[in-house]
């Protein structure tokens, strides 16, 4: 129906019969509409947003019979992904040593929580399992929850370029304090050291909220490439699709991140065993301070935007007048387009176009489509505590317990590459397109199948334990299975991330209008929170006797949420091109759309 619009709006202004936003109404702009500049500006106006035809634009036909290809990753694109990889080697250092610290007491004779016994667990806090457990969950809760107020700030009021800064030095704060707490002289104070660290974590799920809301939109903004084109390759017709562009963009981005998170927790396992919980949480510190040298070394090469101020406000005062004007059985946003009200009958808010209305729907698809991640994070949530516990009860032979955890992003690091250059390649020279909805379903049912593979391992360290199906006792031995047996769980989880976690970012940033990226990026970050919420209902099964319960509970709710999944979304998978092809708002939020070209024409003239 858009597209019918649009043509309808086109032969109109191109006939010059009449403006097509009046269609032959006579002419009564209200106040603070777009129209109030003149005639003029809105022919000029259509003559920008209707221009579809550009040089090497695909037919149909073309679309539906060439293979598609990637475009080319920019080298500020790159510098982007290092920052980010400093960041996550900064946050996942120190996360990694979070359920360590809250679990196990200070051990004997030690003043830095690592043990004199290098057979020994390292620990400070003392608080058991079950607390470090409530602490993991809290601490992804919240900083998943913070990406909503740092996506605030950047898209309204400072820009992503300078709320990463801001996040940088938030982040560095919270380092310090974490460092504080670890030290010497307060480790030994329990009350003290445990106040010290709730507080050093907050302030660090702050700085990573702000972080994380705006890095991934910095990066995929870099990409050039924004509408299909014909290219010829090596003798052959394809097309350089931009989804497919960005699809390689978030891969190498998430690659990226794993790296970043695989240095910093083997680095800073092996300190906190061998030196101390202080260094371990002070080394992630200057790793960070590295971002902003990048940044600001590389700032002339980027594309920036500027804040458009806030469109919230906009966005649910639209939704309101189409609610009201089409009701809550029939909804539609059609009657939320300026062009289908009348010149005289529009508010003085209605300042954007037609096309920022489907931009905005499109965006709230993409929301609908992120309520099912909660689901998906249930299980990859088991690998940052209940798994590093139960890593902790198998023959470690001196491997530190959270050490195997990182089986998880060396697969991930080790699959990226392959899935790039064969996988995905290989499927669309078979014609098969692994749309981003069925790429998220495959995610939910191999992330079942890592929590089937948990839950048979929880029962073999029972089965063996001796203690039988108390194996988390604190001075019971380990069962006689070697901690590389837990393998599978952690390299299913990563793949299974590849496919939806990925994805899904892909899919923020390629759903959301062009001014509300880092608030659309934000919703999906925020539904990691809502499953750290859910989570806490699982936390009285986190503990012996239960534990097999846990996982099987999880891994069930795993397939039956990939299953509901592709029902209810397996109609976007004929639609993808559609969407993405939409056509671009001028909209950008302080400047109503078309109005700053149409101006300089006009002093121009």
């Amino acid at each position: 129906m858009t597209t019918t619009i649009n043509l309808d709006n086109d032969a109109i202004a191109q006939s010059g019969l009449v403006d097509p936003e009046t269609k032959g109404h006579p002419y009564n702009p209200a106040k603070g509409s777009m129209d109030v500049h003149g005639r003029k500006a809105s022919l000029q106006h259509h003559d920008v947003m209707l221009d579809d035809d550009y040089e090497g634009k695909p037919t149909d036909e073309d679309m539906q019979t060439l293979r598609r290809v990637s475009g080319k990753i920019m080298w500020s694109m790159w510098t982007i992904a290092f920052v980010e990889l400093c960041e996550r080697f900064s946050y996942y250092g120190s996360a990694v040593l979070y359920t360590n610290f809250v679990n196990k007491p200070l051990p004997i004779g030690s003043t830095t929580g690592a043990p004199l016994d290098p057979s020994g667990q390292p620990g400070a806090l003392g608080m058991g399992t079950k607390a470090a457990q409530g602490i993991s969950l809290f601490n992804q809760f919240f900083a998943y929850v913070m990406p909503l107020l740092g996506a605030w700030i950047a898209d309204a009021r400072m820009g992503r370029f300078w709320t990463l800064h801001l996040a940088i030095g938030i982040s560095t704060i919270a380092h310090a304090i974490l460092v504080a707490a670890s030290a010497p002289a307060v480790i030994v104070n329990n009350k003290s050291s445990f106040a010290a660290f709730i507080i050093g974590l907050i302030c660090l799920c702050v700085g990573t909220g702000f972080f994380k809301a705006n890095v991934s939109p910095l990066l995929a903004e870099q990409n050039d490439d924004v509408r299909p084109r014909i290219e010829v390759r090596k003798g052959e017709r394809v097309i350089v699709d931009p989804a497919v562009t960005n699809t390689r963009i978030f891969l190498y981005f998430y690659l990226c991140i794993n790296i970043g998170s695989l240095a910093g927790q083997i680095g800073m396992v092996y300190v906190e065993k061998y030196v101390g919980f202080w260094l371990a949480f002070l080394i992630p510190t200057g790793m960070f301070l590295i971002s902003p040298l990048v940044l600001w070394s590389q700032k002339k090469n980027y594309k920036l935007k500027p804040p458009t101020g806030s469109v919230l406000s906009k966005f649910i005062k639209m939704a309101h007048f189409a609610r009201k004007r089409s009701g809550v059985k029939n909804f539609t946003w059609e009657v939320a387009k300026p062009s289908r009200v009348p010149i005289d009958e529009r508010p003085s808010w209605m300042t954007y176009d037609d096309a920022w209305v489907d931009e905005v729907r499109r965006g709230l698809m993409a929301c609908k489509v992120f309520l099912f991640l909660p689901i998906f994070f249930l299980s990859y949530n088991q690998m940052t505590a209940n798994l590093t516990t139960q890593a902790s009860t198998l023959e470690r032979h001196g491997v530190p317990n959270d050490i195997i955890q990182n089986l998880n992003p060396i697969s991930i690091v080790i699959m990226i590459p392959l899935i790039d250059h064969l996988l995905y390649p290989g499927l669309r020279k078979l014609g098969f397109a692994f749309t981003p909805i069925k790429r998220m379903t495959t995610g939910f049912l191999i992330a079942s199948m890592s929590m089937v593979a948990s839950a048979v391992m929880q029962y073999y360290i029972y089965e063996k334990s001796p203690c039988g199906w108390h194996a988390n006792n604190e001075d019971c031995p380990p069962a006689p299975i070697n901690v590389w047996a837990q393998s599978l769980p952690y390299i299913l989880i990563g793949l299974a991330e590849i496919f939806a976690n990925v994805t899904s970012y892909e899919y923020a940033f390629s759903k959301a209008p062009e001014n509300m990226k880092s608030l659309v990026m934000s919703v999906n970050l925020f539904m990691s929170a809502v499953s750290a919420a859910i989570g806490q209902a699982f936390v009285p099964l986190s503990g012996d006797p239960l534990l097999v319960w846990n996982y099987t509970v999880i891994a069930v709710i795993a397939v039956i949420g990939g299953i509901a999944f592709w029902f209810c979304f397996r109609h976007l998978d004929s639609e993808e091109d559609k969407w993405n092809m939409l056509k671009k708002s001028e909209f950008i939020g302080k400047q109503q759309p078309g109005v700053g070209k149409v101006h300089e024409d006009g002093e121009a003239a």
